[in-house]
């Protein structure tokens, strides 16, 4: 690898969670992606018909918002503004309609890091 693309290896591994949520909300809105959306330009290998039925590994989730302590709303709000990229009156609307779904679709990893953030801040979130 070049090392212009070293040194931005090495900046992303300082970024914290709630900095690389802004960094790809930022990403999506600058070139107009979506990073939720699956990867699915891999080659795809087929496998050996198998006897033993296997059971299938969910890989999308929706994160739900489910209790927001009064004491904690801010703090939720704000979470939920970095994780959606939403206005601050968009947010507080999603927020105070609780149970509602934060994302949906999400790859496990990205789900399971929203509930932490969320669960920091002091809310009560599922996956689904």
């Amino acid at each position: 690898m070049s090392e212009k693309i070293d040194q931005i290896v090495e900046n992303l591994k300082t970024l914290t969670l709630l900095e690389a949520s802004e960094l790809v909300a930022k990403i999506e809105e600058t070139f107009g992606v979506d990073a939720s959306a699956s990867v699915g330009g891999g080659m795809v290998m087929a496998a050996a018909p198998v006897a033993v039925e296997e059971v299938e590994e969910k890989t999308e989730f929706d994160v739900i918002l489910t209790e927001v302590p009064a004491d904690k709303k801010i703090a939720i709000l704000k979470v939920v503004r970095g994780l959606t990229g939403l206005g601050l009156k968009e947010a507080k609307e999603l927020v105070e309609s609780a149970p509602k779904a934060i994302q949906q679709g999400a790859a496990k990893d990205a789900a399971e890091a929203a509930k932490k953030q969320i669960e920091e801040a002091g809310g009560k979130v599922e996956l689904k």
